[in-house]
């Protein structure tokens, strides 16, 4: 799968900035043929009127700008809304500009003329790591899924059933790998259900010592047992009205499976060590990681009660596989921690968010904030930067190279080196190389280097498939 996916270009929508009205016209024509919905605009002061309304995806400005130039609009931008990347273009750009502007969290800074096709690929790029792709949840209709940060297409077809299942009474069963949300999804079900008045009360079946959760889930009575100092409400009688969520359900002994398989049938419980058994109403809703069909076919885990539980079942995925979501949950959970910190953060430079959006998360959703409470008591600036991102995930912040691979960038990068220097003249660049002409050519020819390119205004980056000119005799 690939890191990112964007959005379908009908919910794309970029805002694009220049007081040239002949480049504003080609940008739009431009990005509209790659099949973005553009808006465009003559002034950083227009930009900022139709920002709350149009609630884009992306920002393309000119630097210079009749009053308020490009920098201070990427400002007021980030003021607004935090995250929402915007790319840079002038024709007066020089390095020093560029890393001022990337420095202070512009996603991309690009100097005319520049290449159409490099355009779209910044515009891509940006796309792909936006964390304000869209409007969390844009009505009260959504507040059942409130705590559910989510714009990928996966998240809502689950989401999708979820609400249609919601409004009945039948068990539903949600599997996903551990940290994936499952119990927030189960909060979802029980807030958009005719029970989400009455209570919802979760437990985690493999977290609970054997010995107790059968105390946990049914109550007990005074003396049914040693320490069984007063009466105990279990778990089913005090979700009575509302929803009950058994986590990890697939972790449940076998002797536990038998007695609540009694009570899903009878709807009643019986507390440990009373004479008779109490009336419950309660919707069930379980969870697990585990393969219950292989627990079933190892005799593991009840056939009877898979079918009680297994009314309806929701699958949640992987984070890996709903990567869209990953900028937006980051950018979450940035905010909301912040807050527990007492940090002024805005939230995370690029190369940072694209390395969030790239990484494995074995760990999930739940691994994804702990990153994101690391990087947040630690940060001190207002863009969380790439080297708390790396260390959160331990990744490498050096680059290991094999000793092949090592040796074939040194030689690439002093051939390209020598070649740059001699303007291209193989002869001059072999003579300082201390190599014959064929020799030389042959090394060219292993990296795919064509010394034509490097004569004048042309540069090495289109080495990859050309051959080099051929060995003169002599």
């Amino acid at each position: 799968m690939s890191p990112a996916r964007v959005q379908t270009a009908h919910n794309v929508q970029i805002l694009v900035v220049d007081d040239d009205p002949d480049m504003l016209r080609l940008l739009s024509l431009r990005l509209a043929a790659a099949g973005h919905q553009v808006t465009a605009v003559a002034s950083a002061e227009e930009a900022l009127a139709r920002l709350e309304v149009l609630r884009p995806q992306l920002v393309l400005s000119d630097v210079r700008l009749p009053g308020m130039d490009g920098l201070a609009l990427f400002d007021a931008v980030q003021a607004r809304l935090p995250g929402l990347p915007v790319i840079l273009l002038t024709a007066h750009g020089s390095i020093p500009d560029a890393v001022d502007a990337t420095l202070r969290g512009v996603f991309s800074y690009l100097t005319k003329p520049f290449d159409g096709q490099e355009l779209l690929a910044a515009v891509s790029r940006a796309l792909a790591v936006s964390a304000t792709a869209r409007p969390l949840h844009g009505s009260a209709g959504e507040a059942w899924r409130e705590d559910i940060v989510s714009r990928s297409a996966v998240m809502d077809e689950v989401l999708a059933e979820a609400r249609l299942v919601a409004p009945s009474d039948a068990s539903v069963l949600i599997r996903g790998e551990s940290g994936s949300g499952k119990e927030l999804l189960a909060r979802a079900i029980h807030r958009a259900s005719p029970r989400a008045h009455g209570p919802f009360v979760a437990v985690n079946c493999s977290a609970i010592p054997e010995a107790l959760l059968e105390s946990e889930l049914f109550g007990h009575v005074k003396g049914a047992f040693t320490g069984a100092v007063a009466h105990h409400r279990g778990l089913f009688q005090s979700a009575h009205g509302g929803s009950l969520f058994l986590d990890e359900i697939g972790d449940m002994p076998p002797a536990l499976q038998v007695k609540l398989l009694r009570v899903l049938q009878e709807r009643q419980v019986r507390p440990v060590g009373a004479q008779q058994s109490v009336d419950v109403d309660v919707r069930i809703v379980s969870a697990t990681h585990r393969d219950l069909e292989a627990a079933l076919a190892s005799g593991d885990f009840r056939e009877d009660l898979y079918y009680r539980l297994n009314v309806v079942t929701l699958t949640l995925p992987p984070l890996s596989e709903r990567r869209e979501d990953i900028a937006l949950l980051a950018q979450h959970f940035l905010q909301r921690l912040a807050s527990k910190y007492h940090k002024p953060l805005k939230g995370f430079a690029p190369d940072a968010l694209g390395q969030l959006s790239t990484a494995a998360w074995p760990g999930n959703v739940r691994q994804l904030h702990n990153v994101v409470e690391q990087v947040c008591a630690l940060c001190t600036t207002p863009l969380v930067p790439l080297a708390l991102v790396q260390r959160a995930l331990r990744v490498p912040t050096v680059e290991v190279l094999g000793f092949t691979e090592a040796r074939n960038r040194f030689e690439r990068d002093y051939l390209v080196g020598l070649l740059k220097l001699t303007d291209g003249q193989v002869a001059d660049a072999a003579r300082l190389a201390e190599r014959n002409r064929t020799e030389f050519y042959r090394l060219l020819q292993k990296h795919g280097l064509t010394p034509g390119l490097f004569r004048g205004d042309a540069g090495p980056e289109s080495q990859n498939s050309d051959q080099p000119e051929p060995p003169v005799a002599h």
